[in-house]
C-alpha cells in the first residue's frame, strides 16, 4: 500500500524534525500534539485496513486525512513562530500534499468499487 509506506516516511521525517526546533523554549505539549497528528495518518491507514468493511476502512482514511490536515495546520503554525525554516516547511507541506492526494484517490477508488457493486 503505496499511501501508507508513504505516511510512514512522512512520520519519521516529521519526528526528525521536531528534534531540530529553533524555539528559546520547549513547548512540549504543541510538540506532542504534533507527534500525535502525524503519527495518526499512519495508525489509521493500518487500522482502517485491518476493519472487515470497505465502508469502516474508507472512515479510517478520512481520520488519517483529518490528522494530516492537523499536521499540515501545526507545520505552518511552526513557520510562524520561527521555529523550523521556510525550506523544511515547504518540503512537509509538499510532502504532506501528496499523501493528501494519495488518500482521496484511495478514497474515491474504494468508493467506486462499492457502487459498482452488482
Amino acid at each position: 500500500m503505496g499511501v501508507w509506506k508513504k505516511a510512514v516516511e512522512f512520520c519519521t521525517e516529521v519526528i526528525d524534525l521536531i528534534d531540530t526546533l529553533q524555539s528559546d523554549r520547549k513547548h512540549y505539549r504543541i510538540i506532542e500534539q504534533l507527534e500525535s497528528a502525524v503519527t495518526s495518518i499512519a495508525l489509521n491507514i493500518a487500522e482502517g485496513k485491518g476493519r472487515y468493511s470497505k465502508k469502516e476502512f474508507i472512515q479510517f482514511l478520512y481520520y488519517a486525512r483529518g490528522s494530516l490536515f492537523e499536521t499540515i495546520t501545526l507545520i505552518e503554525i511552526f513557520k510562524r513562530k520561527n521555529w523550523i525554516s521556510i525550506e523544511k516547511y515547504d518540503s512537509t507541506r509538499m510532502k504532506g500534499s501528496e499523501i493528501g492526494k494519495m488518500l482521496s484517490s484511495l478514497i474515491n477508488s474504494i468508493k467506486k468499487s462499492i457502487i459498482t457493486k452488482p
